[in-house]
């Protein structure tokens, strides 16, 4: 063990209040992405008073992993005073945080290598756990708390300024969408209406081999997943370079500049994004539809801020008055939706705004992803110190 090596449980203790008042309010769930998420449970007649209490500066950690798959349920409360949790859950906070700072202790449970030790260390025939004696029994640099106060400010620059960024392409999506509303707010009445396969070359989803996105990686091919895909932009996993061999062996499934992405299935059903020029080699999952305008960007442009429209998602939802809807949208659906189609000068000054803001959404996207490397190589060098 290096020397600044400590174990945990020198620093912590569990914390195990009951909401013996019987409040409802602020009850919570822990997300893989180790965050507080509003709890989905199912409420109705629950005895609220075994619920635990977790305050502002605690952690909450789930430790059944048995279906998570490699990450691990686990969270400081940092936007609440006070929130509620299952009594399954463990609660638990750092004994004196002139030792230990909570945020810093976070940077280390978001590591992913804590995910893998946890994984690993996890045991149990039926479920999975990762108990409360092997969360204590792990070993973490403890250094001075001048140096741990540093690494939590420099990553906190990090992400102020993602988010900054994030905020910035809000505001520029918000701008163009403005500028979609005054060009095309009478197109249902000025403009035929057609199908999209009249005005696409292509319309298919894809598929994912056995492997999962690992086999795509294995290939030299990033896979694109409903997850990734967003209103108005998309994200990428892992990227990787692609010989020609294989680009013309999966020429159907591959993405190119200007295509859309359109979620089919799921709880992101009817996201819709478009993709970049500096497109780098990647392929759809059987759950995104890809949309190959005939007339390229300015068309991609168009349907893009068309599919995206409050009224078109409802039309391709089936959301009638009691305001359910399904979570499935077939090809042959897509392909007979029928959209205004603009004459070219108004299809010309619209995409020529859309040039304009893209590319300087497309600057911030590559700066943030830049910043995203930045904090994992801090979170990788915690484990030297």
């Amino acid at each position: 063990m290096k020397l600044n090596y400590r174990k945990l449980g020198e620093f912590i203790r569990q914390v195990d209040v009951r909401n013996v008042e019987g409040k409802e309010e602020n009850l919570l769930g822990v997300s893989v992405q180790k965050l507080f998420i509003p709890s989905i449970a199912n409420t109705v007649g629950t005895d609220f008073t075994k619920y635990k209490v977790v305050k502002k500066g605690q952690f909450t950690y789930i430790p059944d992993t048995s279906r998570r798959g490699d990450k691990i349920g686990i969270a400081l409360l940092e936007d609440y005073e006070e929130g509620l949790v299952s009594n399954i859950y463990t609660v638990f906070e750092i004994i004196n945080e002139e030792q230990l700072l909570p945020k810093y202790l976070m940077l280390w449970f978001s590591r992913s290598e804590f995910d893998r030790y946890a994984r690993f260390k996890s045991h149990g025939s039926v479920r999975e756990i990762f108990g409360w004696d092997e969360l204590c029994d792990i070993d973490l640099p403890v250094p001075s708390i001048t140096e741990q106060r540093k690494i939590v400010e420099t990553y906190r620059i990090v992400e102020e300024r993602i988010e900054l960024k994030r905020k910035i392409n809000d505001n520029l999506v918000a701008t163009l969408s403005t500028v979609y509303k005054e060009l095309f707010a009478d197109a249902n009445t000025h403009f035929p209406k057609v199908p999209l396969q009249k005005i696409c070359s292509k319309i298919g989803s894809g598929a994912t081999p056995k492997g999962g996105k690992t086999a795509y990686i294995s290939e030299g091919i990033s896979l694109i997943r409903s997850t990734n895909v967003f209103d108005f932009n998309f994200e990428y996993d892992e990227l990787a370079h692609i010989n020609q061999s294989q680009a013309d062996a999966l020429a159907n499934v591959i993405v190119k500049p200007n295509d859309i992405l359109f979620n089919i299935t799921g709880v992101s059903v009817a996201r819709c994004c478009m993709v970049p020029d500096n497109v780098l080699p990647a392929r759809v999952n059987q759950h995104v539809m890809i949309i190959r305008p005939i007339k390229g960007e300015t068309m991609s442009y168009y349907i893009m801020f068309t599919l995206c429209s409050a009224d078109n998602k409802a039309k391709l939802l089936g959301i009638g008055q009691s305001g359910s809807t399904r979570e499935a949208i077939n090809k042959q659906e897509l392909e007979s939706f029928e959209i205004p189609l603009p004459d070219d000068a108004t299809l010309s000054q619209f995409g020529t705004a859309a040039k304009s803001i893209y590319e300087h959404i497309h600057v911030n996207v590559n700066e943030t992803r830049a910043l995203d490397e930045v904090k994992k190589v801090l979170l990788m060098q915690l484990s030297s110190r």
